[in-house]
C-alpha cells in the first residue's frame, strides 16, 4: 500500500522512525505541526499514520472507534495483535497502550477501497490547523500556548451503513468547541459518501491544552509561522 515506506517490520513488531513519521506528516497528511519534526523535543508519530496502519492490517469495518492513550516515539516496537472479539489495543514491549480500537459490523479488506478511504480521511484530518482550530478559538475567545501549542488527537469514530463503497469521499459537517478552564475539546464532524451518496458519518475529537485569552496578534504569528513551514518544508 501507499504507506509501506512509512514504517518497518522487525521481529514481528512495527517500528516508525522519526524521519518516516515526518515524511508521512508532510507528504501524505499535509501536516506541518513541529511535533512531527525529527529534531523536535516533543516528537511523536502522527495519529493518522497509526490510523492508516490499522486500516491496512485489519480492514475497514462499519463501526470503528479509535482512542489514543499515548504518544508514540521514535522506533518504538509496536504490537499489532491478532484480532479477537470487537476490541484490541496497540502496545509496546512493556505493554504500554497507545491506541485502542473497537469495531463492529461487516469488514472490508479491499485494498483499493482501503487506500482511497485512508487518503480521503487523512486529507480531511490534516486540515485541523489553522483551518479549523483557529476559527473555533476566535469564536470562544481562547487560544493555545503559542510557545508550545498542544493540540492532541484524542479519538475518532466512524459509522457506516455499508462497507460496499465505491469511490469514497469525506466532507466536513460541522465543528464545535467545549471549553473547560485551560482545557478544551474540539469536535470535527464529517460525512462519508460513496459515489456522492451519503452512507455514513464520523467524528474526530481533539484535546486542547494550556489555553489562555485570545490574542489576535499572537494567533496571526502562529498561523504565519505554520504557513512559512508549509512553504519551506513541503515536498
Amino acid at each position: 500500500m501507499f504507506i509501506d515506506n512509512f514504517y518497518t517490520v522487525k521481529d514481528s513488531r512495527i517500528l516508525i522512525s522519526k524521519q518516516q513519521a515526518s515524511d508521512f506528516a508532510k507528504q501524505i497528511a499535509d501536516d506541518f505541526n513541529p511535533i512531527h519534526d525529527p529534531d523536535s523535543k516533543y516528537f511523536c508519530v502522527p495519529g493518522d499514520l497509526l490510523f492508516s496502519l490499522i486500516l491496512e492490517k485489519y480492514g475497514l469495518s462499519q463501526q470503528m472507534t479509535f482512542t489514543f492513550s499515548g504518544m508514540v516515539g521514535d522506533d518504538v516496537p509496536l504490537h499489532f495483535p491478532e484480532p479477537e472479539g470487537n476490541e484490541f489495543s496497540i502496545t509496546d514491549d512493556n505493554d504500554k497502550q497507545y491506541l485502542r480500537v473497537e469495531h463492529q459490523g461487516e469488514t472490508s479488506t479491499n485494498k483499493e477501497l482501503i487506500t482511497e478511504f485512508t487518503k480521503n480521511y487523512v486529507a480531511f484530518s490534516g486540515t485541523n490547523f489553522p483551518d479549523v482550530i483557529v476559527p473555533l478559538m476566535k469564536e470562544h475567545g481562547v487560544m493555545i500556548n503559542p510557545d508550545r501549542p498542544l493540540v492532541i488527537y484524542d479519538s475518532m469514530s466512524i459509522d457506516l451503513e455499508t462497507v460496499d463503497i465505491q469511490h469514497p469521499s469525506l466532507e466536513p459537517a460541522g465543528t464545535s468547541l467545549k471549553v473547560q478552564g485551560k482545557k478544551a475539546i474540539a469536535f470535527l464532524e464529517f460525512v462519508v459518501k460513496s459515489e456522492e451518496k451519503m452512507i455514513g458519518t464520523g467524528r474526530k475529537k481533539l484535546a486542547l491544552r494550556g489555553l489562555r485569552d485570545y490574542d489576535q496578534g499572537r494567533v496571526e504569528k502562529m498561523v504565519d509561522y505554520y504557513n512559512e513551514r508549509k512553504i519551506n518544508l513541503a515536498p
